[in-house]
């Protein structure tokens, strides 16, 4: 493989990855039960003797499922995965004492967690007691509707290699927006697609031309900037909706119900006008920034969209040209070759871990300087856009621990300054922001800009946030904003093993115990509803003996409204939230206390 294919790879797998995180109301999943938990690099997972069985029947008929996948999730073991057998049963042993999730999937059904009953609902957790047996953990799958057609072009022709996806309007991270949900499809030789195993819902259906081997090709391609054009170069397509919009807010909503074929479902592309973007990248000590990734990163206002809306390489005076480029608010950002090769070996090494007790070795550090503007591209073109760099701020500080001995193995414990703007993920993500804590507690960061919030990929087990500080501001939920260049130290972040834990149960109108709820817990301060404060926010459902458990909340004033069903996301929507308060039962959480409610069932 050509070293510079081979490093446009790992360019674009840089990008998938930085881009994939979460964001701060973690709301960019896709189905419940589909992302495999990890454990922290260097923790083992824990072995016991419980024990965890069930079978996988069919929703709509009963009938066994075989081979199903069945997926077990905890933070003391990871995800562990089993198949079912020809009658459909499944078994987990030496389960170590805990609280777990169960997952289950099949090709043409809906993946389902045990105890959901409605689409984008969580399931309901299994609590294990030391070697506890559990036999019947049943779950039966829905069928999963379909989605088919063809995508076609402007003369009626059929469009191979189109990227097709189901998107949901959902509250994610701090706005309504357009969601990916479930798998893609590519369109064949015939522009035909196939969506399937969707839950029952409304969905709108997205249409793009871009994929991973458009975004290599881009790149190589800018290699060779100028020289002959062809033909029609100024014409193309933007993302497209059903049925054939580029605008989301003008896409038709297709209504689901459970196992339905909807088909015939097909979408023109709307040509447009595509633009080119010329211009020059110098760094911040006017050198021009040679060998440089160019991205053209799309505003994430409207719709999460995870793939750059173009890519190039700068020449060895700094110039480059984004060809290709459809309407719509972008951030163009240029980062050296060389600096992005360093920061994959460190995202590498950071996520790979190493043996317990040791840290990982030192990466070859390099200074990191990127350019960023942004560009609103409205079909006309855009010549002589100069951009300088920079370089990023670099945060230090140290991890203090109160209330306990200091954990064992800090090299193993990875830190995130995850950005705060969630409308510019993709261009905030792509500037670095990870790094391991050393055993003396202490930490930096660099490659930050703008504002920023710390949070652990896995804090330490048995300890939690209690707050974040510089130089004596309380920043845990507010964030930093951080200006390129900058040294900024002075960060520390206490962690705590005083947790504070809410439980309880539920009843109806009648007072009878029910054990099929959601239980919702948010702050007293409406100032706390927002995206970037979500760990005063959390949701339970209830386990086998129809117990709800939440921990680790801050202490303070809190909510808590127990209901029949509330969709992913919308409990982070303040309007919801406003709706609820009203109804629902006000109690302190004093810190290291246990609280225990009951509950009556409300009406959402």
């Amino acid at each position: 493989m050509a070293p510079m294919r081979s490093h446009s790879i790992v360019c674009a797998l840089l990008f998938a990855l930085l881009t994939a995180v979460p964001s701060q109301g973690g709301q960019m999943q896709i189905n419940p039960g589909e992302m495999p938990m990890m454990l922290p690099p260097g923790r083992k997972a824990k072995t016991g003797t419980g024990r965890l069985a069930g079978r996988i029947v069919a929703g709509d008929t009963g009938k066994i499922i075989r081979r199903a996948q069945v997926r077990i999730s905890s933070p003391d073991i990871g995800s562990k995965t089993s198949f079912t057998d020809a009658q459909g049963r499944y078994e987990f042993r030496e389960l170590p004492p805990g609280r777990f999730t169960l997952s289950v999937s099949k090709s043409g059904f809906v993946t389902m967690q045990y105890g959901q009953n409605r689409p984008f609902e969580q399931g309901r957790p299994i609590e294990l007691a030391d070697a506890q047996v559990m036999e019947k953990a049943d779950v039966a799958l829905p069928r999963g509707s379909a989605v088919s057609g063809h995508v076609l072009d402007e003369f009626g022709e059929p469009v191979a290699d189109a990227s097709v996806s189901a998107m949901r309007r959902e509250y994610a991270s701090g706005k309504r927006r357009l969601v990916q949900s479930g798998r893609t499809s590519s369109t064949n030789d015939l522009g035909q697609f196939r969506l399937f195993g969707l839950p029952p819902g409304e969905y709108y259906i997205s249409v793009t031309m871009r994929s991973f081997d458009t975004m290599i090709m881009d790149m190589m391609g800018g290699m060779n900037a100028g020289g002959p054009t062809g033909s029609n170069n100024n014409s193309g397509y933007a993302a497209t909706y059903y049925p054939g919009t580029p605008n989301p807010a003008e896409a038709q909503r297709l209504s689901l119900t459970v196992g339905q074929e909807a088909g015939s479902i097909d979408i023109q592309l709307q040509p447009v006008r595509l633009a080119r973007i010329t211009g020059n990248a110098v760094s911040s000590d006017g050198k021009p920034m040679g060998a440089g990734i160019v991205m053209l990163l799309p505003s994430m206002r409207d719709a999460v969209q995870f793939m750059p809306g173009g890519t190039s390489q700068t020449d060895k005076d700094g110039n480059f040209t984004l060809s290709g480029v459809a309407p719509g608010e972008y951030t163009v950002q240029v980062q050296s070759l060389a600096a992005i090769m360093s920061q994959a070996t460190q995202a590498m090494a950071l996520m790979g871990g190493g043996e317990p007790g040791k840290e990982p070795a030192a990466a070859p550090t390099m200074e990191r300087e990127f350019a960023m503007a942004n560009v609103t591209v409205a079909g006309e073109d855009i010549a002589g856009l100069t951009i300088t760099g920079a370089r990023g701020a670099k945060a230090r500080g140290r991890v203090v621990f109160e209330g306990g001995t200091k954990p064992e193995s800090l090299a193993s414990v990875r830190l995130m300054a995850a950005p705060t703007d969630p409308d510019n993920m993709a261009a905030a993500m792509s500037s670095f922001g990870m790094a391991a804590v050393k055993e003396t507690g202490a930490f930096e960061i660099d490659g930050l800009a703008g504002g920023r919030i710390f949070r652990f990929m896995e804090p330490p087990q048995g300890w939690t946030i209690k707050r974040i500080t510089h130089e004596s501001d309380d920043v845990t939920d507010t964030g930093f904003d951080f200006k390129p260049g900058d040294d900024v130290d002075g960060f520390e972040i206490v962690l705590t093993t005083k947790t504070q834990t809410v439980s309880g149960t539920v009843t109806n109108d009648k007072g009878e115990p029910v054990k099929e709820y959601t239980v919702a817990v948010f702050p007293e301060d409406p100032e706390k509803w927002t995206a970037a404060a979500e760990r005063w926010r959390a949701v339970s459902r209830p386990d086998q003996q129809g117990q709800f458990k939440i921990v680790s909340l801050p202490p303070g004033g809190y909510f808590a409204i127990a209901v029949e069903y509330v969709p992913q996301g919308e409990w982070t929507d303040p309007e919801w939230l406003a709706r609820m308060k009203g109804k629902a039962t006000r109690f302190t959480l004093d810190e290291g206390a246990t609280k225990r409610l009951d509950l009556k069932l409300a009406g959402s």
